[in-house]
């Protein structure tokens, strides 16, 4: 008998996910955005991204790097940083955001979900400061 081999399937495919309508394109005044082929439903997860997870230290050496701008502060203590693969590093950020991120510490995921209701052919937003309808100042100058 051969030895027993056990798989999650389902979250296997958990893992990672972006909705094939979804597509990369220039966005004026702000490099890359993602952008969407077709309509989009309020509440649904476009895109489920494993990160990788970067301890205090390593977060030190990034935030000298241009990768500071694509980290998301991570944990519960917010002591560490994440880097998400996919999309999620090129959604620009807005605020008010058509869509917000859930981050789910133990599985080293993040998802995006639409908070309204999508047309086709617009730009993807998050909101950088956490909240969708968070205001409160980016480091960065917005347009």
């Amino acid at each position: 008998m051969l030895g027993e081999c056990q798989f999650s399937f389902v979250r296997m495919v958990d893992l990672d996910m972006i909705l094939p309508l979804l597509y990369l394109a220039p966005s004026p005044g702000r490099g890359r955005g993602v952008f969407t082929q077709e309509a989009i439903a309020i509440n649904t997860i476009i895109e489920i991204a494993p990160v990788i997870v970067l301890s205090a230290a390593e977060r030190e050496l990034l935030d000298k790097t241009r990768l500071h701008d694509y980290i998301f502060v991570w944990g519960e203590k917010g002591d560490r940083c994440a880097m998400a693969l996919g999309y999620v590093p090129l959604y620009n950020h807005a605020s008010p955001s058509n869509c917000e991120y859930e981050m789910e510490w133990e599985s080293e995921l993040i998802r995006i979900r639409t908070i309204r209701n999508i047309e086709a052919g617009e730009e993807l937003f998050i909101n950088y400061q956490g909240d969708w309808d968070n205001q409160a100042p980016v480091w960065f100058e917005t347009k």
